[in-house]
C-alpha cells in the first residue's frame, strides 16, 4: 500500500514538473539576415575573400615568372642548378595546392569570426527573453534543423527582433 501510494505521488510529481516545461524555437539564421551590422561583415568578408584571391594571384605569378625564367636558361644550368630550380618550382606548385585547399577552410574561419559578435549579441537577446518569459527549453529552427511541429506563439524569434531594436520591412 505505502508502495503504491509513493508510485503514485512519483507519477503526479513527475507529470506537474512536465507541466512547468515551456519550451520555445528560435530561428537564428532569420535574424542575423535582419541584422543591420550584416552588411559590414559581409564587406569583410569579401575584402578578405579579394585578398586571399590577390595573394593567390602573386604566387601564381611568380610561379609562372620561375617557370619562364628556368625554361629559357635550362640549357646554362648544371645538373645541381637544374636540380635546385626544380625543386624551387615544386615547392611553389605545392604551396599554390595548399593555398587553394585551405582558401575555402580560411573564408569559413573568418566568416565565423566576423560574426561571432552578432551570435553572441542574439544569445544575450535569447537569455534575456527566455528567463523573463520562463522558457525552459529553445530550440533552433533552420535550414539544418527539423521540426515536426512548431506552435507559433512559442517561437522567439520576432521577439529578439524586437528587443534587437531590428526593424523588419514587410
Amino acid at each position: 500500500m505505502k508502495n503504491t501510494a509513493l508510485l503514485i505521488l512519483i507519477f503526479f510529481t513527475s507529470i506537474s514538473g512536465f507541466a512547468q516545461s515551456k519550451v520555445g524555437t528560435v530561428d537564428i539564421d532569420f535574424i542575423i539576415s535582419k541584422m543591420p551590422e550584416l552588411p559590414q561583415v559581409n564587406e569583410n568578408l569579401r575584402e578578405y575573400g579579394t585578398g586571399l584571391e590577390k595573394q593567390l594571384q602573386d604566387k601564381m605569378t611568380t610561379y609562372q615568372n620561375m617557370l619562364e625564367t628556368y625554361n629559357a636558361s635550362v640549357d646554362t644550368f648544371t645538373p645541381q642548378q637544374m636540380q635546385d630550380k626544380q625543386s624551387e618550382i615544386l615547392v611553389l606548385e605545392e604551396e599554390i595546392t595548399k593555398f587553394r585547399q585551405n582558401g575555402i577552410q580560411l573564408i569559413r574561419l573568418r566568416e565565423d569570426e566576423l560574426k561571432r559578435p552578432l551570435y553572441q549579441k542574439i544569445g544575450q537577446s535569447l537569455e534575456k527573453i527566455a528567463k523573463a518569459q520562463n522558457y525552459t527549453q529553445v530550440l533552433s529552427v533552420g535550414d539544418n534543423n527539423a521540426v515536426i511541429y512548431l506552435d507559433p506563439a512559442l517561437d522567439l524569434t520576432l521577439a529578439i527582433i524586437a528587443d534587437l531594436g531590428i526593424v523588419l520591412e514587410d
